[in-house]
């Protein structure tokens, strides 16, 4: 199937591109402002599917918004007439076209001559009308302020919100790009009258955008991971990540020192809880306690180690050996106090989770012995 994309290093142009690429039945043709001359009609004469995305949102003339949005559109509908080709069309316009400004009248002209090509040859065409898209790779300080926000939040630099309380309505890049693969598959799109939506869309204030973002950066410092289980918070984690400073992809944990090893807290949620890891030096014991409520899991990432337990209302001592190199999952029950000793000759380094928060006022640790196993 081939398959043309105009607008490819656009936003919206890049990562629908580079999704149709892992496709082995698509023969992708990208065609942008600055490709060869004639390689628009040569591709129009021989491709299954074209997805026009190119625009202009943002000219140096206000006449570049017909030329861009509207001429361009016209010049690819009677180039396909003129050829008698009636290829699957794909149109990408905007909310915008609802606006009686330049740019909304250039957009709105140009899906009626999508629609009318549609009419007139009975090809099969298909008008997003798309609200705010957000994702990687979207130019800050242009035309979206989520990469604004993300870019500047993610280097330190200041944003400005004229009014916090201003809704805005989102897309997420990879719902556009999955809506938009779906109907070259002949997946039917959702739709409202005429034209085609991506689905989920979002609504968020400014003010709530802003204090999301400042979250995912304060995160790295309180450990405190979003909760992912929100599809929107994903995608705006997704997003905030991929503006990050490509010197500054770390970032190093706090570790608390003494004799025995180190210890560092990783990652906390209040619906995962926390995970941690520390470095025992050979020959040491850690723990030596109980919990009444909170659980924890032990796996030993290198080094060997012999995990103990006891009841606290009595009974034998009980010994679980672990190796690195098995990478197996020791669960801790409540009300056994437990240990861990560095049987090895190395460092052991251990990754914990634990179901809360630690909490120092209500720690939920106590301490006592465990004793060794009379084996």
């Amino acid at each position: 199937m081939k398959v043309l994309v105009t607008g490819a290093k656009g936003f919206v142009g890049r990562n629908l591109s580079v999704a149709l690429k892992r496709r082995a039945d698509v023969e992708l043709i990208e065609y942008d402002i600055d490709s060869p001359e004639g390689l628009l009609e040569e591709s129009l004469s021989k491709v299954d599917v074209i997805y026009h995305l190119a625009g202009v949102n943002r000219p140096e003339r206000v006449e570049e918004f017909t030329e861009g949005n509207f001429d361009l559109t016209r010049r690819i509908c009677s180039t396909l007439k003129r050829l008698g080709r009636k290829p699957l069309l794909l149109l990408s316009s905007s909310m915008q076209a609802l606006l009686d400004n330049p740019y909304g009248v250039s957009k709105r002209q140009a899906e009626e001559e999508v629609f009318a090509f549609g009419k007139k040859t009975g090809a099969q065409i298909a008008v997003f009308r798309l609200p705010g898209v957000f994702g990687k790779w979207c130019r800050p300080n242009y035309n979206s302020v989520v990469a604004t926000f993300c870019h500047n939040i993610a280097h330190d630099l200041p944003i400005a919100i004229s009014d916090p309380a201003k809704e805005i309505e989102l897309v997420y890049i990879d719902d556009v790009v999955r809506a938009f693969i779906n109907v070259m598959d002949g997946i039917p799109p959702v739709t409202e009258g005429k034209y085609c939506q991506a689905k989920p869309t979002y609504r968020i204030t400014l003010g709530a955008l802003a204090e999301t973002l400042r979250g995912f950066r304060e995160s790295r410092v309180s450990l405190t991971v979003p909760d992912v289980s929100d599809s929107f918070v994903h995608a705006l984690y997704a997003t905030y990540i991929s503006y990050l400073p490509t010197d500054a992809f770390a970032y190093a944990l706090t570790q608390r020192t003494d004799p025995r090893g180190e210890l560092a807290e990783l990652l906390k949620s209040p619906h995962i809880g926390q995970i941690f890891v520390s470095r025992t030096r050979p020959g040491i014991t850690r723990g030596h306690h109980y919990h009444d409520t909170k659980v924890e899991k032990f796996v030993v990432l290198e080094g060997d180690a012999i995990i103990r337990f006891r009841h606290i209302l009595g009974g034998d001592v009980i010994e679980y050996p672990v190796a690195g190199r098995e990478f197996r999952v020791v669960d801790i029950p409540p009300g056994y106090t437990h240990s861990i000793e560095n049987i090895g000759q190395n460092d052991l380094i251990v990754l914990f989770w634990a179901d809360e928060i630690f909490d120092p006022n209500v720690p939920d640790t106590y301490f006592e012995e465990v004793g060794k196993s009379d084996k």
